[in-house]
């Protein structure tokens, strides 16, 4: 892979990780729409890195009281505590379980262009759908203890191994749904990639260090930067839009690149 084909990565994962279009079916498409050999899942998941560091940059002091919160509950037994960490160890468990019991299946069937175009269109018309039509709930705020709602989340989360679904697309469209509102929805949306991101790059870890995919640093180095870079700008402006906006046009969005990767493919 070139330099230039490593920045234009990068710069679509920074876009697409943060925006509920599916960042692994664009990154998915874009050998085909390039015509370069597809560099893998390891690339992918480096690019997911660069934007995993414009979260930690970016909720940096969510972050921090997230974990003081959560030290607070396990060791201190601190029940008046902010629930919003345990809802996301909560909803990152039930992501890793399903995570583990789809991830062969989904290696072997879904990267395909007819199985993204499928993903895209479905979830797009649920994503608007849910945004239209569910009005928010006054007791959904993830501060409080939310077993179910967060359980619900990381089951849509885990959803996102499939190219197409999109990890924030799912978030957000089961949050809707359960009664979160927008800046909740986003915001526990954007923390709760944090863990599943890192998970997924240190999983395969020993494959990179073993030399089954064949890759070079330099490119990587590269594509994490932009994606990083890109990832804070996409960050910023989309907690902006989506206050005053809404999902409908990424709906829209995904259901046309929907329609044209299934006439093309």
């Amino acid at each position: 892979m070139s330099d230039i084909s490593a920045i234009i990565y990068g710069i679509l994962q920074g876009l697409t990780e943060f925006l509920p279009v599916s960042s692994s079916g664009h990154l998915a498409l874009l050998p085909h729409i390039l015509a370069i050999k597809d560099p893998g899942v390891i690339f992918d998941l480096s690019m997911h890195v660069g934007t995993a560091f414009s979260i930690i940059c970016y909720f940096f002091k969510d972050l921090k009281s997230l974990i003081h919160d959560l030290y607070s509950f396990i060791f201190d037994r601190n029940e008046e505590t902010n629930y919003m960490a345990i809802n996301m160890v909560v909803a990152t468990a039930v992501t890793f379980i399903i995570v583990l019991l789809l991830k062969d299946f989904a290696k072997t069937y879904g990267r395909t262009p007819q199985m993204i175009g499928l993903n895209l269109a479905i979830f797009g018309l649920l994503m608007f759908l849910s945004d239209a039509f569910c009005k928010d709930d006054e007791n959904g705020h993830m501060e409080k203890p939310q077993w179910w709602r967060s359980a619900l989340i990381g089951l849509f989360q885990a959803l996102a191994i499939f190219p197409g679904v999109s990890r924030s697309g799912g978030t957000l469209t089961i949050s809707r749904f359960i009664g979160l509102g927008r800046d909740e929805a986003t915001k526990f949306s954007f923390l709760l990639s944090l863990p599943i991101i890192l998970a997924g790059f240190f999983y395969k870890l020993p494959t990179l260090m073993r030399g089954e995919e064949s890759f070079s640093l330099m490119t990587c180095l590269i594509g994490i930067t932009i994606s990083f870079l890109t990832g804070l700008v996409t960050i910023h402006y989309f907690l902006k839009f989506i206050k005053r906006m809404g999902l409908w046009l990424f709906s829209l969005y995904r259901l046309v690149l929907a329609i044209l990767i299934l006439i093309y493919s």
